[in-house]
């Protein structure tokens, strides 16, 4: 049976400040956590949700040393935009704060100094790449080179990009500096670890037995690395930006992201709640929850944990860890580097006013035990046929309606008149327990069908019921009809509010509903008769297509840019002898004519001036030229292979051209015009 809390802490993974967020992010972290949170304060429960941004870390130092500004200037940009894209979006943060406050800097050091007082560090030397050409040590993400798996040649030294695999940087084929580009060495260095062997027992005890509720990818990937055995783990790096390492001979050192980091869920609550953060914390009473990705699940569920065991002081652990998988791209995976990625803040900008449609779609396609895909075609399609045609329509249909008749004020029941409301009470009951028993075990996308099968039940009500053919008989059997649908409205309104804020605030608002809570959940007797209702307003329009292929024309050309970025040239050819080279004939000519070859796509007839003769030349680069704009253009060719006959042209030689990444060719020509027949030396 689940223990009964009197308070609940959310906290929400703190995405890196060296970009806006995208839907990846959203769809794993912080839309579950916002419907958890809009829940719980709809059933009046005590919670607060913090969140913040991570400033610290490698990747910050690289985005700031590429453009050539501060990591401060890194961090202030994106900590803004990630800020107020969540604010748009409405997820609804008690607090978002940052990990470069003063607050935040003063809490982590507390929290080293006190590990380290108390004894909980061991400290190593080891051999740690090292740039010889920077002077500095290089994190993992400062060390690029082949993954030895899939043979990407811009592998990182902590995960390939391109495959997913997780990486060392002793693994990488050729490592090289990202900084400089130069062959690093390997050199001693001294850091703090933090023994996650001396709370192996407790973690095994705590998850293991005491957690068996969790997600099935959580708890399997606690036991896999509890089964394989915990090692200590470092708590600080060589580097010139981050909280520097508290305790005297640290100089060049600061904490490591994933020791700092979690750290900043502590010190927000500070920053929100100063005299009463504890209670947060430290009170057994207190249900804490994270929401993070699969990708953070270890540190959020055995470093951190392990953290807080060694500081002590009544610290509790979390009480569940619900991370999400991945979600894909139109079939490829989100890829920050690779700007594959549709972007919060370029969302809102390209959709405005439709916040919900986004939330609502990634609900309804939520990883939440498998990688899943975004598409824009599926973007479109369930606001269309879902919040268009379902719940906009059921809505719209019974607001139209009872202003038709009514004048917009809410009809009364007579008391002899049910209206179907006896058959209609037992399907809003099961919806709405479905729905509250998907929140509460955080099976957020059941939640979001449950919450539709309301507006499901209404259409399907007004269709039975079809009050626009009793109006011409019984008024007073319309106006129960009607009032049953305005109910259903009215729950509609409650339940869609975690998942849809925005529309729910104008329904609630259209339906002149204040004091709204989940108790009330249920019930047909929300809105009063003799209520006057608002003027109906469409709660959401159609996508057309024209505005969804604008955004798939635009992911691909950054897919086709993306190939640009990852061409390599070809490997070198077999070498040859010069005496063999020598007997290539290359020259310079000019073309006099030029025009397509019949029924050949690819082929063009080349009438050429070679200074001896004219020649003829066909060559299969329609594709990429006009003929018209070839005429009189100085072209590079081999004159002396042997004649060959395509589609029953006499061919006299090879026009040279160069194959660019993107598979088109561009015929060579001099820099400056040459008398046609000059031997190409």
């Amino acid at each position: 049976m689940q223990k009964e809390y009197k308070r609940t802490l959310i906290t929400t993974a703190l995405p890196y400040a060296n970009g806006p967020v995208h839907i990846g992010h959203l769809a794993g972290v912080y839309v579950p956590a916002d419907i958890y949170a809009r829940y719980l304060r709809l059933r009046g429960d005590d919670v607060v949700m913090v969140g913040g941004s991570d400033e610290h870390g490698v990747p910050i130092t690289i985005k700031a040393r590429r453009e050539g500004v501060t990591p401060q200037d890194i961090v202030d940009r994106y900590h803004k935009i990630i800020k107020d894209s969540f604010e748009e979006l409405g997820i609804s943060f008690d607090v978002y704060s940052r990990t470069t406050s003063a607050t935040h800097s003063a809490t982590a050091s507390e929290f080293f100094r006190r590990l380290y007082d108390n004894g909980q560090f061991v400290e190593q030397t080891s051999k740690q790449l090292y740039d010889p050409e920077a002077g500095q040590f290089l994190a993992d993400r400062y060390v690029t080179g082949k993954c030895p798996h899939c043979g990407n040649e811009r592998a990182y030294g902590d995960q390939c990009e391109a495959c997913g695999t997780s990486l060392s940087p002793d693994e990488l084929i050729d490592p090289k500096s990202a900084i400089t580009g130069a062959v690093p060495e390997l050199r001693d260095t001294h850091h703090w670890y933090l023994p996650l062997d001396r709370w192996e027992g407790k973690l095994r005890e705590w998850i293991l037995e005491g957690h068996k509720e969790w997600k099935t990818n959580v708890y399997g990937q606690c036991k896999s690395w509890l089964d394989l055995g915990l090692k200590p783990r470092a708590v600080s790096r060589d580097l010139d930006w981050g909280i520097p390492v508290p305790v005297e001979g640290a100089e060049g050192k600061v904490l490591y992201v994933w020791f700092d980091a979690p750290i900043g869920y502590i010190s927000n609550t500070k920053e929100l709640l100063p005299d009463s953060w504890e209670k947060y914390w430290k009170d057994s009473e207190t249900r804490i929850i994270n929401f993070i990705g699969k990708d953070n699940i270890v540190f959020h569920c055995i470093v951190f944990p392990a953290m807080l065991m060694a500081y002590g002081d009544g610290f509790q652990l979390p009480d569940n860890v619900p991370a999400n998988e991945f979600l894909n791209l139109e079939g490829d995976k989100i890829s920050t580097s690779r700007n594959w990625a549709v972007w919060l803040h370029e969302y809102l900008r390209d959709f405005p006013g439709k916040q919900d449609v986004l939330r609502y779609v990634l609900t309804a396609n939520a990883p939440e035990t498998k990688d899943n895909d975004f598409t824009w075609r599926d973007f479109q399609a369930r606001n269309n046929s879902e919040l268009v045609a379902i719940l906009g329509n059921f809505v719209n249909r019974a607001m139209v309606l009872t202003h038709k008749y009514f004048d917009g004020i809410v009809p009364s029941i007579p008391a002899d008149v049910d209206a179907g409301r006896a058959a209609l009470a037992p399907e809003l009951s099961k919806a709405v327990a479905d729905l509250t028993a998907a929140l509460d075990t955080f099976h957020f996308r059941d939640a979001l069908k449950s919450m539709m099968e309301i507006a499901r039940i209404g259409n399907r009500y007004l269709q039975d019921m079809e009050p626009w053919k009793v109006a011409k008989t019984d008024m007073p059997l319309t106006g129960a009809i009607l009032n049953v649908a305005l109910q259903l409205c009215a729950n509609i309104a409650i339940a869609a509010e975690p998942f849809m804020p925005f529309m729910s605030e104008r329904l609630r608002r259209m339906l002149g509903m204040e004091n709204v809570g989940w108790n009330m959940l249920g019930s047909l007797d929300m809105i009063p008769a003799g209520r006057h209702l608002a003027a109906p307003e469409l709660l959401f329009e159609k996508i057309e297509d024209a505005t969804i292929q604008a955004q798939v024309d635009r992911l691909a050309e950054i897919k086709e840019q993306n190939k640009l970025n990852a061409w390599t040239p070809a490997p070198q050819a077999a070498d040859v002898d010069f005496d063999t080279f020598m007997k290539a004939d290359l020259r310079v000519g000019t073309v006099l004519e030029c025009v397509k070859v019949p029924k050949a796509d690819k082929l063009l007839q080349f009438l050429i001036d070679d200074g001896m003769k004219k020649r003829t030349i066909v060559s299969g680069i329609a594709r990429y030229y006009n003929p018209e704009d070839l005429v009189g253009k100085q072209v590079c060719f081999i004159a002396n292979l042997p004649p060959r006959k395509l589609r029953g042209i006499v061919s006299e030689g090879m026009i040279l051209s160069a194959e660019q990444p993107d598979g088109s060719l561009v015929v060579i020509s001099p820099s400056a015009p040459v008398v046609p027949g000059v031997q190409i030396k």
